[in-house]
């Protein structure tokens, strides 16, 4: 009834669009904010409940036009500056958002959002260092605020600094079900030489459930400890729940190899290689395999096709050669140990010795026949 005697009463029209916001009818008080301000272009309180009507409604890029103006009018509030920084950020504008809370720390230092967004800004950027200085900043305002901590313990790991490690344990003790925190502390502590620790903190994170990713972990920290029972149980764990998993396949196969279980090695480099075929590391496990299990034709056959991936270097012409020599094929075998003494340029001294004298021998063979 005001705004029908009054049409131009510019605060009427701000109240009833915030009737209309409480009665959830977002279009209808939009409209009635959009005429209040252009009856009123200094009414500041109308700018900024147009800005959070149209954050609220997923209108970020259209929230930042009135969110800049209220700012302009009220530039001693922070409460402006920190609507527009995030209006700014969801529209994908990160440098403008980054301005504005800078603006915002300038107002008030201890403004806790702007500065975990800086310092997520600053390891986004590069720059782990400034991002330390703004999350341990964040945590004198709120010590046990979960963003700073896992802020803080990223922006250590980043510099490679040995304190990451106990900046993620005292985050997951405010955040316990971060599982990529988890995995990242126990990659600290494995880089640390704390196997026994990295073991049992996957045993806290795991509670008897673990992830295809968590038992990949447990396996390689049982590797570095030469644990090599351990890790194939383990392993055989991940790839019931993972069976077409090839870097599964292809670690279980290797962790086979060390115990010398060559046809179970041979098993899952094969079941490896045809889930991914280009996979060099799984042909050349299996070549090793098939060597050590003194199976010579088939190596060779190996290396031929690892040679259609990448040209031979002197390490497969040695391998070469060895299977040449114990198939009793004194011609290739000597063609292989000049090619590999040619290619290594004396980096293996025992292997060119080994060469040099069996060439010797192959020549006589050879020079015999003859």
């Amino acid at each position: 009834k005001v705004l029908a005697d009054q049409p131009d009463f510019a605060y009427g029209h701000f109240q009833l669009a915030y009737v209309y916001t409480a009665l959830k009818k977002p279009k209808e008080a939009q409209a009635e904010y959009q005429r209040a301000v252009r009856l009123d272009p200094k009414m500041s309180a109308a700018y900024v409940n147009l800005g959070m009507l149209l954050l609220e409604n997923h209108e970020e890029a259209g929230a930042v036009v009135p969110l800049r103006k209220a700012v302009e009018l009220l530039p001693a509030e922070s409460r402006p500056r920190y609507l527009l920084a995030v209006a700014l950020d969801r529209s994908g504008d990160r440098a403008g958002a980054a301005q504005a809370f800078e603006a915002l720390l300038a107002l008030d230092p201890s403004d806790i959002n702007a500065l975990e967004y800086l310092g997520w800004a600053n390891l986004r950027s590069g720059k782990p260092a400034e991002a330390e200085v703004r999350f341990r900043r964040a945590l004198e305002v709120q010590p046990k605020r979960a963003d700073g901590l896992r802020g803080l313990a990223e922006s250590l790991e980043a510099q490679k600094r040995p304190e990451a490690a106990a900046a993620y344990r005292e985050y997951l003790e405010v955040n316990p079900d971060d599982s990529r925190a988890h995995a990242r502390f126990t990659h600290l502590l494995m880089d640390q030489g704390q196997n026994d620790a990295a073991l049992a903190e996957l045993d806290r994170a795991d509670a008897g459930k673990p992830s295809v990713e968590s038992l990949k972990l447990r396996a390689d920290i049982q590797i570095a400890q030469k644990k090599w029972t351990d890790a194939i149980a383990t392993l055989h764990h991940a790839v019931a729940l993972a069976p077409n998993d090839a870097q599964l396949r292809g670690g279980l196969g290797r962790t086979f190899l060390q115990v010398r279980d060559f046809p179970s090695a041979e098993k899952e480099l094969k079941t490896a290689i045809q889930l991914d075929t280009k996979n060099l590391d799984y042909w050349k496990d299996l070549s090793t395999t098939y060597y050590l299990s003194k199976n010579f034709a088939a190596t060779l056959a190996i290396l031929d096709r690892i040679d259609q991936f990448e040209a031979p270097g002197a390490g497969s012409w040695f391998l070469r050669a060895l299977c040449y020599d114990s198939l009793n094929q004194p011609k290739p075998a000597l063609d292989a140990y000049q090619k590999f003494l040619e290619l290594d340029q004396n980096k293996n001294p025992n292997q060119v010795w080994q060469a040099q004298e069996r060439s010797k021998v192959l020549r006589r063979m050879l020079e015999g026949k003859k």
